[in-house]
């Protein structure tokens, strides 16, 4: 006995793909949307010109009627107080003389009672709201054949006061059979134009589309004919106003993406230019070590191999610093409630052992306020670190470093201040630029700390300034005040209760 599969077996269809996922086409699109309304009142048209169409039949038709309804009611008498009718032998045949449809009339008196014509016929029903002496009209059957009926009450004698007019009723009926088919000959004439007409109105729709669309293909044929590397705007001249604003959007896109190859460029060529240094140094000092008997040279060739190490992972570590601050956006950055005053601390503890190797005092002061800001931790430690990092190497031995949070007018305020040489005026607008060193300078970096700096703090929204140090009094070593100050918190407007 066969045993059913398991379930892992059976045959599971693919899930559909989200409709969201769907390429659309825009052509597609238009073209849905024109020809659906046009082929949903096409049939509405058509109805309606049938219901036209029988109304403009029925007009001669009716005039006819009541023409032979006049015609009869004027032969209707009242001889002895009893209705009778005079209509003569040729009257009559000519009255019933259609070789379509079937006459019929009928002369009824002031009871009900027949008179003349056709006993068939049904008489009109609430004979009482229809005016005596006018031409009136309904539809009716006659001997289960649909018929339009014309009817008028005729007086035989004036009413006396109070009293109901004594008037006869004279009713002339045909069947519907010419009606229908002037009505179909009509509806021929109005619908079969329309059949030749829906298929050029169509081509007509299709060309116009595509004409209209024609430009959207010549601005695609024009981007696919550009170089590769050709990131220049695109002629918005040349588009229609519609379109002006997609090729200034792919305009600004092309700008952002040309500035950031560039400045991969620029990174990659300033990298490779300020390896070449270390690099070289670490070359020399290698081959002149393997040159060297005297164990004492060897050893100070491998201290400068070193060092030039050193300065290598320094400069390499600075770099990549550098594109990952240049290369997160503001939106790309994940922000977080970061406590200013514990980062501050915990980034100068990090620093206190080097601080021992310069000999200089290292000193924190924090806020007595908790000061809070949005803000990427990790970039945060990476500015503040770069900005201590270039205080301890240009003071001198037996000067001091300070690091302070404090808030000024709701503002978070970071400051790292030294007793070193100070930044002249005319120098302090280039030392955020890359590998910018100051003439005479003979600290050792690669002129990338500031830059960093300045880079992560754009990504906060942040300012920073360079000042002199306002507590230092050696005139050949003023010192330096970085500031670094971040803008205010939005203010959350609290609901009322």
């Amino acid at each position: 006995m066969n045993e059913p599969p398991a379930p892992a077996d059976l045959y599971q269809p693919p899930n559909p793909e989200p409709e969201e996922n769907i390429q659309h086409s825009l052509f597609g699109e238009i073209l849905d949307w024109m020809l659906a309304p046009l082929l949903l009142l096409w049939p509405m048209s058509i109805a309606i010109t049938y219901l036209v169409a029988k109304s403009i039949a029925n007009q001669p038709f009716d005039h006819a009627l009541e023409d032979s309804v006049t015609v009869l009611a004027q032969q209707v008498r009242e001889v002895d107080g009893v209705a009778v009718s005079r209509l003569p032998g040729t009257a009559r045949d000519i009255l019933r003389a259609d070789d379509v449809d079937n006459v019929y009339f009928q002369v009824t008196g002031p009871y009900k009672e027949y008179v003349d014509g056709d006993r068939e016929l049904p008489l009109p029903d609430n004979p009482g709201r229809y005016r005596t002496g006018t031409v009136h009209f309904r539809n009716d059957a006659m001997n289960g054949t649909q018929v339009r009926v014309a009817f008028s009450y005729v007086n035989l004698r004036p009413a006396a006061r109070n009293e109901e007019p004594h008037a006869a009723l004279v009713q002339v009926a045909e069947t519907l059979d010419k009606r229908a088919h002037l009505a179909n000959e009509i509806i021929k004439g109005v619908i079969l134009p329309q059949f030749i007409i829906l298929p050029i109105v169509l081509a007509l729709v299709w060309f116009a589309l595509a004409r209209g669309l024609s430009p959207l293909a010549e601005l695609q044929q024009r981007i696919r004919a550009r170089r590769p590397d050709d990131l220049s705007p695109i002629d918005a001249t040349q588009v229609p106003e519609e379109i002006s604003p997609l090729v200034g959007s792919l305009n600004d896109m092309l700008g952002r993406l040309s500035q950031t190859i560039d400045m991969q460029k620029r990174f990659i060529a300033d990298a490779a230019h300020q390896m070449k240094t270390p690099l070289a140094g670490m070359r020399m000092q290698s081959e002149l070590a393997l040159r060297q008997l005297d164990p004492d040279e060897i050893h100070r060739s491998l201290e400068q191999l070193a060092k030039s190490s050193e300065s290598a992972t320094r400069l390499v570590n600075q770099l990549l610093a550098l594109a990952r601050a240049e290369n997160q956006p503001h939106t790309g950055l994940a922000f977080e409630q970061v406590d200013l005053n514990v980062l501050a601390r915990d980034t100068v503890q990090d620093w206190v052992q080097a601080s021992f190797t310069y000999r200089i005092d290292l000193g924190f002061e924090a806020s007595d306020a908790q000061v809070v800001i949005d803000a990427n931790a990790m970039m945060l430690r990476e500015l503040l670190s770069n900005l201590i990092d270039n205080a301890l190497r240009y003071t001198p031995a037996g000067g001091s470093v300070t690091v302070r949070v404090r808030l000024d007018a709701q503002q978070a305020i970071l400051e790292v201040e030294d007793t070193g040489p100070g930044i002249a005026p005319a120098e302090r607008a280039h030392v955020f630029e890359r590998f910018y060193r100051i003439l005479g300078s003979s600290a050792s970096g690669s002129g990338l700390g500031l830059a960093i700096v300045r880079e992560i703090a754009q990504q906060h929204g942040a300012e920073v300034d360079v000042f002199s140090n306002p507590r230092g009094f050696a005139k050949k070593l003023p010192g330096s005040l970085f500031r670094v100050t971040f803008p205010p918190p939005p203010i959350i407007e609290e609901e009322a209760d």
